[in-house]
């Protein structure tokens, strides 16, 4: 059979594809099922995602581009320029999109009391209460930055906002720009007879801006802000200490070239920023204007400050479960009848916090080795792994430095694990270890037991609150085999190991998908059943992309529910009209990797760390692992069928590469909030077994005694 493969209609570009994902939260912010701070929590989560895409994705097609290299990518063909033209035209459609959605927004905060104003705007016994902010608070810590012949244009920081200011006297026009700084607050409140006003920094800063140039008239002012490149790399090759090179890196990252010019034109919508433009060598196409404040991400801050006063405009609280698989026992007790399967949010991540806390205090461990990728600020984790050093245990710990956004944090973790006696590991050469793996090694009853973590998410027990993933604790021996191989294999100097069970990138999980694939492809034409699952954050092998239209042309059922950007076009007749695309924002963010293969119900299923891009294929070590027991395997298929059968947050993707809301007469579900309302239950269950069990043994002890 000839296949349809390598038409670039069948593809879309990975830049593009990511800023459909972004407009998807955005969306968040239109969804009325959404309480209405919650809504503007999801404009700020669209500026952050902007800023690091800008930062990383934009940084690196610009470097591209200055170095002459005009190949196509190997999709959709296309070149760095059509790729920096053509998120350029995006991306203005959904800023577009994102300002009028503040701005209706602020108009729906009103009915509730809460006004964003102007300094002008205020009352007066409030409009005067500005001016003495900016008098105390803000005056003293800013530092007008002039620019002429002795005085050049300054090196600002990337992501501050700063305000421009044209001035003149009897002697000529002059400019001047005064950066905001990091320790004055964004915005201020100021609360009266049950109304809130929510007035902005830069705002009372140019209300007074006269008061820091004495002498001159101020003609014009607006705030802006850039963006600067920080997709530099980090020189691995001949770096004698990686920790010292990430420092360096550190610094460097702050000197990135902008790539993109933000103004607020609030005031006169003909600023068009080309003195700035000229000075920051970017293009036209570079720059961005807005009817509205800069860097939204300061809307976290706002949605935090008045939760408390305002509970009905936020989501219900919902505290993560005690696992159902776990029940009452210890959990190496445990660990030690049957394996353990997790999923966060809805189920607590304390059960694995626990599991190390335990092993740190637990005489009868021996060692703990963990990966760690990204921690929270004040880690328990970080803190038992610091006691059972203490205690005398072997601790091994890989702390990955190059963490993007997260290499500062962990450089900290670094020093603090090596001060407590901990044998750290900054990663591997090239490769970013993503791997979530945990192992203690117990002895129970005169003999070493291995206690092994495998997870999709990483060691954070913050945003364990925040992203669904899984995990699974298991006392197999053949994983725990293959967990001390993996971990020699980081720690010394070897071959890549044989493993029992486990798979491990870089290459050998590709092979994996690669293989399996095929096999269902030939289960398919044996008994025509053929069914992938697969759930992850972002498809972009094309490799893989091209095995899995190679089975839908074979005639294979596909249900991918991928959050991000997928490089896949889905229904396209004879190409992927069995490939379904469906893509579920909601409150958590989707962070869990499944993959199971029908195999004419051989039921093949995995959980992993990585999802299907090259990077995590090729670049990475990235762990993916079996899931062998049949409670688990059946509890996943219920979990993937409940995304599927989302019609309130899931998206479908058309095949032009775009998507719309799941639209059906069914009743709405959430497959987030049913998980939610199963744990809720499940724990009632669980309280209400544990009060029974506890009332019969009362019973039987008083007729005892009787």
């Amino acid at each position: 059979m000839e296949y349809k493969l390598d038409d670039k209609a069948y593809y879309d570009n990975r830049e593009l594809s990511w800023l459909r994902f972004n407009y998807r939260v955005l969306e968040e912010a239109i969804d009325t099922h959404n309480p209405l701070l919650e809504r503007f929590k999801f404009l700020a989560i669209t500026s952050s995602n902007l800023d690091e895409f800008f930062m990383v994705r934009v940084g690196g097609l610009k470097d591209q581009v200055k170095m002459n290299y005009h190949e196509p990518e190997n999709k959709t063909k296309m070149t760095p320029v059509e790729q920096l033209e053509n998120i350029s035209e995006l991306n203005r459609q959904n800023c577009e999109t994102q300002y009028n959605i503040f701005n209706d927004l602020k108009s729906e905060l009103e009915h509730y009391g809460i006004y964003f104003r102007r300094p002008e705007d205020l009352p007066d016994e409030f409009k005067a209460e500005t001016d003495d902010i900016f008098d105390r608070e803000i005056f003293p810590s800013l530092t007008p930055l002039g620019i002429d012949a002795y005085r050049p244009f300054p090196k600002l920081m990337n992501k501050k906002i700063n305000i421009f200011v044209d001035l003149s006297n009897e002697l000529g026009a002059q400019t001047a720009i005064v950066q905001l700084p990091t320790i004055i607050e964004r915005f201020y409140t100021f609360h009266d007879d049950g109304r809130t006003y929510v007035v902005l920094s830069e705002d009372i800063i140019i209300r007074n801006v006269d008061k820091l140039f004495k002498g001159y008239n101020i003609d014009r002012t607006f705030a802006f802000r850039i963006t600067r490149n920080a997709d530099l790399t980090i020189h691995e090759e001949g770096a004698q200490d990686l920790l010292i090179e990430i420092e360096r890196f550190l610094k460097e990252r702050t000197k990135g070239a902008a790539v993109r010019l933000e103004l607020d034109i609030r005031d006169n919508n003909t600023i068009n920023g080309s003195f700035l433009r000229e000075e920051l060598a970017l293009g036209e196409e570079d720059v961005y204007k807005f009817d509205g404040p800069l860097d939204l991400t300061f809307l976290f801050e706002f949605v935090s400050k008045l939760k408390d006063r305002h509970p009905n405009l936020t989501y219900p609280p919902f505290e993560p479960q005690s696992p159902k698989f776990l029940g009452t026992d210890n959990i190496y007790e445990r660990a030690l009848k049957e394996d353990i399967f997790l999923h966060h949010p809805f189920e607590s991540f304390q059960p694995i916090v626990d599991f190390v806390k335990a092993a740190a205090e637990d005489p009868d461990v021996l060692a703990i080795k963990q990966t760690l990728y990204r921690v929270s600020s004040d880690s328990p984790i970080i803190g038992a792994l610091k006691e059972a050093s203490e205690n005398g245990k072997q601790v091994s710990v890989l702390v990955e430095l190059k963490a993007r956004f997260d290499e500062e944090s962990n450089v900290h973790w670094a020093k603090e694990l090596e001060d407590a006696g901990c044998h750290v590991i900054y990663g591997m050469n090239y490769l970013k270890t993503h791997s979530k793996i945990t192992l203690v090694i117990k002895r129970v009853k005169n003999t070493l037991v291995r206690f092994v973590h495998l997870g999709t998410g990483n060691y954070n027990d913050s945003t364990a609150k925040l992203y669904t993933d899984m995990g699974i604790i298991t006392t197999d021996p053949k994983i725990g085999d293959d967990a001390i191989n993996f971990f020699n294999y980081l720690s010394g100097y070897s071959l890549k190991p044989e493993y029992n069970s486990l798979h491990v990138a870089p290459f050998e999980i590709r092979d994996l998908f690669d293989d399996y694939i095929d096999k269902e492809i030939r289960f398919h034409k044996a008994h025509g059943n053929g069914y992938i699952f697969a759930k992850m954050n972002s498809l972009t092998d094309k490799k893989i992309i091209d095995k899995l239209l190679i089975a839908s042309q074979e005639g294979v059922k596909i249900d991918l529910v991928i959050r991000g950007i997928c490089c896949l076009k889905s229904g396209i007749p004879g190409v992927s009209e069995n490939i379904r695309v469906v893509s579920v924002v909601g409150r958590y963010l989707e962070h869990t990797r499944i993959y199971y293969f029908h195999h004419n119900g051989g039921d093949k299923m995995f959980l992993s760390s990585a999802d299907m891009m090259t990077r995590n294929m090729i670049k990475r070590v990235e762990i993916l692992f079996p899931v062998n027991d049949r409670r688990f395997i059946e509890e996943l298929k219920d979990i993937n069928a409940l995304y599927l059968a989302d019609n309130k947050k899931a998206r479908l993707q058309n095949p032009d590469g775009t998507y719309a809301y799941v639209k059906n007469d069914l009743p709405l579900i959430s497959a987030q909030e049913e998980l939610m309302r199963r744990a809720l239950k499940v724990n009632r269950e669980q309280i209400e077994e544990k009060e029974n069990y506890l009332l019969t043994r009362i019973r039987n002890r008083f007729k005892k005694n009787s």
